[in-house]
């Protein structure tokens, strides 16, 4: 059976199950919808928490750019692995105890104001927006290789399946596919980093793959890539390299506070019965999503190995050392046609050269002995590496079809989860909330699968013109999570004399200054070529990437709350009380 055959009816397959689960879990309440009845066991809670925190890129995105940064990508893993431990002791159990439907909820009741709350609204919107951009891309990039067509067709697909999944099935569906999700993300995710690890080292396991000696050879995988690097005037695979240090430490920081105050898996927690169950949910998550960030790192250079030696398998410099154009893969042929790989044959020799044109030395060495005329990969979008590796590999048609269904699976998961929490800010927090508060339960219900409908369509328009590769995007939100709603949360369960001045001064100087910088430097996310200054470091202040703002926005939160604390009045007592009582255990929760 051919490829494109055999992928359609793996993908169908998993959709047809995901639609069939939410038709039978669909939400037929309020507490159906936002938190599915709060009656999800902790061990599968846990693993429709890591579904939705996995998301497109960590799947698709984070593995590719591993495979391009090498040692420098580390931060992305660090961060997101380390957030979650942060959000696992810090927040989700208080939140749970506390007991409210959505972290907007917590916010407006904690600081006893509608003004919080809908800043709460605010900051919870732009976060989702920003980070759905990165999972609709993800769909659009996992589509389009499956159909072989225009990235922009690949989006409009998984548009309409998000769009029939997640609207009506609420949390309660959502959650059940999720765990659905989570096994056919996993699955497609080890297996082949198992083969390919097995075919170049001989171990079945890839985290120790990453380390053994290749077969055949008395070098081991990470040395072999350094050297071909540096022969093709790249920088080793195990140096610093694409960002700084200070950058490498700030946007790991950001990510790991930002992941602490993602409110879509803040949210997950809500569902389980009690207390002790979120905690449990929270261990367990963990041990599900360390399964996949463990192999990441195999993943990216193993795909990184296999790419360079595809296209230049003989001697670096030799004429007759590098991929013949008319002779080209089939899995180049495939991406090509999705236009997220592209070449120009620059010498006009018949061959693809890859080098590198940043090393001035390098380029100039290559043009005077090799007649090269500069790199004739002009796209290489590395968030096609994960989906591309197992036909660089060469592995059964299967397996690359299972992969392409996997990283459908992780976009969709944390879409859909991001999603509820965008519907359930505009119909539980705002209109509910502050706006119609008598409004009944199936208008609310209504106004909240109109408002997702609404996000899907914004997201997947969004999703044509993104700032950056999937795992940029979302490095943004986590960005604006750090900066906006982690302090407050933290501020709300541990300290008791925080009152709502001072939260909303927070989160305001937070997500306003964040925004901020990086509207300056990214511009509008739909209009390019809008920003103020061009995004390189010697514009940044004080060399700050955008990615890792956040951090910096987060301090400005805390000294701003802290500030307007100091010359406005206590909160009442009875919310100190409440504080109090959220941080003490209750017989038979804990």
């Amino acid at each position: 059976m051919d490829l494109q055959t055999l992928s359609f009816l793996v993908v169908g397959a998993t959709f047809v199950l995901y639609i069939g689960i939410a038709i039978w879990a669909r939400a037929g309440s309020t507490s159906e919808f936002y938190v599915a009845g709060k009656g999800v066991n902790p061990i599968l809670n846990g693993m429709a928490t890591a579904a939705d925190w996995m998301s497109a890129a960590s799947f698709i995105s984070m593995a590719g750019l591993i495979a391009f940064l090498g040692f420098t990508g580390g931060a992305y893993l660090m961060g997101w692995t380390g957030g979650y431990v942060l959000m696992a002791l810090l927040l989700a159990p208080y939140l749970r105890k506390f007991g409210k439907f959505t972290v907007p909820e917590f916010i407006g009741d904690r600081f006893y104001s509608k003004t919080a709350r809908i800043v709460a609204v605010i900051s919870l919107l732009v976060i989702s927006i920003t980070y759905v951009i990165g999972q609709m891309r993800g769909v659009g990039i996992a589509f389009s290789n499956i159909l072989e067509m225009d990235l922009a067709i690949g989006l409009l697909s998984g548009m309409v399946v998000v769009f029939i999944y997640a609207v009506f099935g609420g949390m309660k569906g959502i959650t059940y596919t999720q765990i659905a999700q989570y096994v056919i993300m996993i699955f497609a995710y080890t297996v082949p980093a198992v083969f390919i690890s097995l075919t170049l080292t001989g171990h079945a396991f890839p985290q120790i793959g990453l380390g053994s000696t290749l077969i055949g050879e008395d070098t081991q995988l990470l040395q072999a890539l350094d050297q071909t690097l540096m022969d093709l005037g790249f920088a080793a695979y195990t140096s610093v390299t694409g960002m700084s240090l200070l950058n490498m430490f700030l946007l790991t920081l950001a990510l790991m506070i930002g992941t602490a105050g993602l409110p879509h898996v803040i949210i997950r927690f809500f569902t389980v019965p009690r207390v002790r169950d979120a905690r449990k949910s929270a261990g367990f998550a963990l041990l599900f999503i360390g399964i996949l960030y463990t192999t990441a790192p195999a993943v990216g250079a193993m795909a990184m190995y296999n790419f360079i030696n595809t296209v230049q398998p003989g001697p670096v410099g030799d004429p007759q050392g590098n991929v013949v154009i008319e002779e080209r893969p089939d899995w180049m042929l495939r991406w090509e046609r999705t236009g997220l790989l592209e070449w120009e044959d620059k010498n006009e020799d018949g061959r693809l050269q890859y080098y590198n044109d940043a090393d001035e030395e390098f380029a100039e060495m290559a043009r005077e002995e090799w007649g090269w005329e500069g790199n004739e990969f002009t796209t290489i979008d590395r968030d096609i590496m994960v989906l591309a590796n197992p036909q660089i590999a060469g592995l059964p048609n299967w397996v690359i079809a299972l992969v392409a269904a996997g990283g459908i699976a992780a976009a969709l998961s944390t879409a859909a989860g991001l999603l509820l929490a965008i519907s359930s800010s505009i119909s539980h927090d705002l209109m509910k909330g502050v706006l119609t508060p008598g409004i009944s339960e199936r208008s609310e219900l209504l106004s909240g699968r109109i408002a997702m409908a609404a996000a899907i369509l914004l997201a997947g328009y969004l999703g044509l013109n993104p700032p950056g590769f999937a795992a940029e995007v979302v490095a943004l939100a986590f960005g604006l999570a750090a900066a906006s709603l982690f302090p407050v949360l933290m501020m709300g369960i541990f300290v008791k004399k925080m009152n709502r001045e001072g939260a909303i001064a927070g989160m305001l100087a937070g997500l306003g200054s964040t925004l901020l910088y990086i509207f300056l430097f990214k511009g509008w996310f739909f209009l390019p070529g809008t920003n103020m200054f061009p995004d390189t470091a010697e514009y940044w202040l004080l060399g700050i990437n955008p990615t890792g703002f956040g951090v910096i926005g987060a301090i400005l939160n805390f000294i701003a709350a802290f500030l307007v604390m100091k010359i406005t009045k206590e909160p009442p007592e009875h919310i100190q009380h409440l504080v109090e009582d959220v941080r003490v255990p209750r017989v038979g929760t804990s």
